[in-house]
């Protein structure tokens, strides 16, 4: 029988999918799962976006540009100059989702063996992708007990070799929801710069950020015009999960062009999605403000409800829109599951990630999960009420 690569055998399940089939069976046998598990919100999608591909008067549905079209990237780069990131068209490749993004732009400096260093718990993904190019992940574990804040910067540079060719991070993040400090990205700044490597920030949660605070973009920071990749994705900033147009970002020209050999080599990016994606640049800003408002409640209702649970520790997000929550167990892949195969209140139970697959330091993460609070606020309340009797259930099975 043919063999399967290492490199598939070794990919990652996704954490928030892996349980899927478990929650399908739940729902077969008539529970309500609520579900905490994936970062799908339920806030409208802009009437603007659905209008414009509804209004197309396409005859055919031809190929779009490998890098996007030259109007959707201008419009792009007005939009970075409103949030004080200054770049142009030709700074900018359109990409399938952030995923691609992320994809094209580890093809694009890596070779095989190479390592990256990434802040863990990190996006599970990560994992895949550098798996998928056969590059190695360095993690510096930050911890909860700081509210997943960036690690000594002394982590970081123990742990660069001349295999080295990047720091990544998510800002702000998912799974912790951690906001980086000016300050913060100033330290990688200083680092990355001493031993010249990239530093690569996926940024696709910029407008959810909370408590007045500001975001703060690697391609502000002076001096890092060669160094810097933003990733951006419309999913979450337009609820457009599934149009899945994302992008890679640099002022480094040898970077872009390198990561649109790649684009070619797909040919393009969808073309409906496009257009979505092009007119949803047009959402007015109160939008922005209605779902922002909406999310920062949802947060305030879920970490106060979460507080109440007896030896639960959690830590407030001052963006996305996650929380890592630690739990009194000792196995979350478990009880995750356990809660979709032989738990219910009043016929209801929940499904939620098990926090390991956010790390890539085996063993880490075993005693939390990851919530997403894209729920209305009295799904939340319900979930955690659900949550709570399932983990003293739970604690009394398995002692």
């Amino acid at each position: 029988m043919p063999k399967i690569s290492n490199k598939g055998v070794k990919m990652p399940q996704s954490p928030i999918r892996k349980l899927v089939p478990f929650a399908e069976n739940a729902k077969k046998r008539g529970t309500k799962v609520i579900h905490l598990n994936i970062g799908q919100p339920d806030i409208q999608t802009p009437e603007i976006a659905l209008k414009a591909v509804h209004n197309t008067d396409i005859k055919v549905l031809s190929y779009a540009r490998s890098e996007g079209s030259e109007t959707y990237r201008t419009k792009l780069a007005n939009y970075y100059k409103k949030h004080n990131i200054h770049v142009t068209e030709n700074d900018i490749v359109v990409t399938t989702g952030g995923s691609e993004a992320l994809l094209f732009t580890i093809g694009s400096i890596t070779d095989t063996g190479d390592e990256i260093i990434i802040p863990e718990p990190f996006y599970a993904n990560y994992n895949g992708f550098a798996n998928a190019n056969d590059v190695i992940v360095k993690p510096v574990i930050s911890k909860i007990d700081t509210g997943f804040a960036l690690p000594d910067i002394s982590e970081f540079e123990k742990l660069i070799t001349p295999k080295t060719k990047a720091i990544l991070i998510c800002n702000p993040g998912n799974p912790t929801g951690y906001l980086y400090t000016k300050e913060e990205i100033e330290k990688l700044k200083n680092l990355v710069l001493k031993h010249d490597i990239f530093l690569i920030a996926d940024e696709v949660y910029r407008e959810f950020v909370y408590d007045g605070l500001t975001h703060h973009s690697v391609m502000c920071e002076k001096g890092l015009e060669n160094h810097a990749i933003l990733i951006d994705s419309v999913s979450k900033r337009y609820s457009m999960c599934g149009a899945r147009i994302g992008c890679v970002v640099s002022k480094n020209t040898e970077l872009i062009q390198t990561v649109i050999k790649f684009a070619q080599a797909r040919l393009s990016p969808p073309t409906f999605a496009l257009i979505a994606s092009e007119a949803a640049l047009e959402t007015p800003q109160s939008y922005f403000d209605e779902v922002l408002d909406e999310y920062q409640k949802r947060r305030d209702i879920l970490i106060a409800e979460l507080q109440k649970i007896d030896n639960l520790k959690v830590s407030t997000p001052k963006g996305a829109f996650y929380c890592i929550a630690e739990l009194p167990i000792t196995d979350a892949d478990h009880f995750a599951q356990w809660l979709l195969e032989e738990y219910s209140l009043d016929n209801e139970t929940v499904m939620v990630a098990p926090a390991s697959g956010f790390y890539s330091t085996k063993g880490s993460g075993k005693n939390q999960i990851r919530i997403a609070y894209v729920l209305k606020k009295e799904d939340l309340i319900r979930s955690v009420t659900v949550l709570k009797n399932g983990l003293i259930k739970y604690l009394v099975n398995n002692n």
